[in-house]
C-alpha cells in the first residue's frame, strides 16, 4: 500500500504512541481491505485517511475517552482566519516540537499533521475529518496560535 507510511504517522500523532498506532493502522487496512469494493475512485489516499482517522477516534473513544474533546461551532467561529500565520515549525528543536504537537488537543493535532507533516490540501483535510473548510481553517488558526505560544515559552521562537 503506498500511503501505508501517511497512515502511520496519522495514527502515531492521533494515538500518541507507535503500539497503538500499529494496532490502528492493521485495523484501518483491515477496513480498507473488506471496503474496496466500494472506493468510488479519486484520491486514494484521503480516503485510506478517512478510514485510519475513522479507526482511530474508534479507538480512542473505546479506549481512552477522556482525549476525545470536541468544540462547538461557536467556539471555532470566534477563531480568526489563518491569512497571516506564520510557519510555527521553522526553527524549532525536534524534541521541542514533539511536545508541543502532543500538548494539542486531538482535533488540532489532527489538522496540522495533515496539513503540515502529510501535506493535504484543505479541501482533503475535511473529506478526511468530515468537517467543513472553515472548520479546518479555524482548527488550524487556533492550532498555530497553541503552537507558536508553547514554542515561545520555550523560548524556541525567534
Amino acid at each position: 500500500m503506498p500511503h501505508l507510511d501517511a497512515a502511520y504517522n496519522l495514527a502515531r500523532w492521533l494515538a500518541g504512541n507507535e503500539h497503538d498506532a500499529a494496532d490502528i493502522v492493521q485495523e484501518a487496512c483491515v477496513r480498507a481491505f473488506r471496503f474496496a469494493g466500494g472506493f468510488r475512485g479519486g484520491n486514494s489516499r484521503s480516503w485510506l485517511l478517512t478510514i485510519v482517522r475513522n479507526t482511530a477516534c474508534s479507538w480512542l473513544k473505546k479506549n481512552r475517552p477522556h482525549a476525545i474533546v470536541s468544540m462547538d461551532d461557536d467556539e471555532l467561529a470566534e477563531i480568526e482566519d489563518p491569512g497571516g500565520a506564520t510557519d510555527p515549525f521553522h526553527g524549532a528543536d525536534k524534541n521541542v516540537l514533539h511536545a508541543a504537537l502532543e500538548a494539542l488537543p486531538l482535533e488540532f493535532r489532527e489538522a496540522l499533521v495533515l496539513r503540515e507533516l502529510e501535506g493535504l490540501s484543505y479541501k482533503e483535510i475535511a473529506e478526511v475529518a468530515d468537517v467543513l473548510i472553515g472548520t479546518v481553517m479555524s482548527r488550524l488558526a487556533r492550532a498555530r496560535r497553541q503552537l507558536q505560544h508553547f514554542l515561545a515559552q520555550k523560548g524556541e521562537l525567534k
